[in-house]
Formats: C-alpha cells, sequence, structure tokens
C-alpha cells in the first residue's frame, strides 16, 4: 500500500506545483468550499493512480490546489464512502496521499442526522467526538509503521484548540454552533426510528455516512482535525419526517455559507 501511495503522490507532484499545509474534505451539498479557493490546478480522481472514483451524483470527483486563507490547500470535491463498495484502505486513501504531499491538519465536513433533540433542521455541529460503528476498521490489517504505531491513541480525535477557535468565529460572526458527538454508520439507507434512538441512546448528537474512517487514518498519522457537520434532518421522536437526498442537499447547500465562513476563517487563523 505505501508504494501505491508514493506513486500517487509522484504523479500528482507532476500535476501541481502547490506544496499544501491543509486537507479539506467536502461533504454532500457542501461543495461551495471550493469557490472560496483560489484555484492553481483541478486533478480528476479517474486520471490519479490507484485512486478510487466517486459514484455518489452530489460528489464532483476531483482534487483541488489553490489558496485559502493565506494557506496553500488541498481539497477533496466529493469524497469515498464504504456504502459505494469500497473498502476501508480505499476510502481513506486519499487522507494518506494528504499527509505524504504535506498536509499538518485536517478540516472535513457533511450532512448528518440531528438526534439530539435540541437540535432544528440547519443546526450546525461542531464535532468534538465520534463513535465508530462501521463494521470494518480503516487501520485493521498489517501496520504501516512509517505511517504510525499499531496502537494509535483516540483520546483527542478533534483538536481541542481548532473546536475553541472555530465557536470563537462562529460567535464574532453571529452564527449559532453546537458542539457534540457525531456517530458513523454504513448508509445508504438513512436510519429507522429505532436505529435513531440507538444512536441518541449511546450518547451521538448526529449521525451519517462519512468523516470517522477519515479521521481515525488522520489521527494514525498525528494529523490534527476538525470536522463540522450541517444537520439536514432529524431523528428525534415525534419529529422524524421522510427524506430524500435533495432534501439533505437543499439543507446543506442553505447553510453552507456559515459552514464555509466557520472554515475560511479558521485556516486563515491557524
Amino acid at each position: 500500500m505505501l508504494e501505491q501511495f508514493k506513486e500517487s503522490v509522484a504523479f500528482i507532484k507532476s500535476k501541481t506545483s502547490v506544496e499544501p499545509t491543509i486537507g479539506i474534505i467536502l461533504g454532500t451539498g457542501l461543495g461551495g468550499l471550493v469557490k472560496e479557493i483560489n484555484v492553481i490546478d483541478e486533478i480528476p480522481y479517474d486520471q490519479i493512480p490507484n485512486f478510487p472514483v466517486s459514484t455518489v451524483e452530489s460528489h464532483s470527483g476531483k482534487l483541488i490546489f489553490g489558496e485559502l486563507g493565506g494557506k496553500k490547500v488541498m481539497a477533496m470535491q466529493g469524497r469515498f464512502h464504504f456504502y459505494e463498495g469500497y473498502n476501508m484502505q480505499q476510502v481513506t486513501f486519499p487522507v494518506r496521499v494528504m499527509k505524504l504531499m504535506g498536509i499538518e491538519r485536517l478540516f472535513v465536513s457533511n450532512a448528518s442526522g440531528g438526534v439530539n433533540p435540541d437540535f432544528e433542521v440547519g443546526e450546525i455541529m461542531i464535532q468534538n467526538d465520534h463513535i465508530n460503528l462501521f463494521p470494518a476498521h480503516p487501520l485493521i490489517g498489517k501496520n504501516i509503521d512509517e505511517l504510525g504505531p499499531r496502537f494509535p491513541d483516540m483520546s483527542a480525535p478533534y483538536d481541542p484548540e481548532m473546536i475553541s477557535l472555530a465557536q470563537n468565529i462562529a460567535a464574532e460572526n453571529g452564527i449559532k454552533v453546537s458542539v457534540g458527538t457525531y456517530a458513523g454508520l454504513t448508509g445508504p439507507t438513512l436510519e429507522t426510528p429505532a436505529e435513531y434512538s440507538y444512536v441518541r441512546a449511546i450518547g451521538a448528537d448526529a449521525v451519517g455516512m462519512s468523516t470517522v474512517p477519515e479521521v481515525i487514518v488522520a489521527r494514525h498519522m498525528s494529523i490534527p482535525c476538525f470536522a463540522i457537520s450541517i444537520i439536514t434532518d432529524l431523528g428525534v421522536p415525534g419529529k422524524i419526517k421522510e427524506v430524500s437526498v435533495q432534501d439533505v442537499i437543499e439543507v446543506a447547500s442553505r447553510q453552507e455559507p456559515k459552514m464555509t465562513l466557520i472554515m475560511r476563517e479558521l485556516i486563515a487563523r491557524i
């Protein structure tokens, strides 16, 4: 696998001179942050050796290189999901590549369902922890010692300093944010009422189909992480409604400018 990572990195470096210090993974309906990037180069996933290809309609499928907030960034416009049929090593492959490209911090966004009864549709939640409910783990198998330890610590999966700074940025701009725990499930179905209740009972505030594998792999490589969720639907008893992917995209797109402001300012200030 290490040779595959290095092969992908060599190809990418042949296509861009940007040396990124920030990695960004954009979720469903949340690709607009790219508009804030001073784009220097774009590389479609299907051109990169060993790279998976996004099969989800709302995920564009290319790497963006440029500048944001005065920092050199590398952004995934479209991520990979376990439910697409990829294994966890494929889902997290780009995070390994980002590390070898030189990133020092990882920023992740996602659309998720809210199970905290205090949440409303459109809530912006900064993640301070997660619960891994995926049936597979991205670090199972032979450990790559060059990238990280066999048994990585996960006592602080999301960077406390970036969380605090993001809260300050939100307050300065009159943006209401919550802080909570995200549970990662496989999808592609949304959860049943009983599953929502289960997720809430075990301590989560929101549930989604991504983020957790990428963050685990990033932390394996000692990359500080920041993740933000937009609550696009509610899994709260009495508030559960039938939801389509278009509904999710619509809510995410509506709240995206607020999330984008927080992410842009955070990147500028770190």
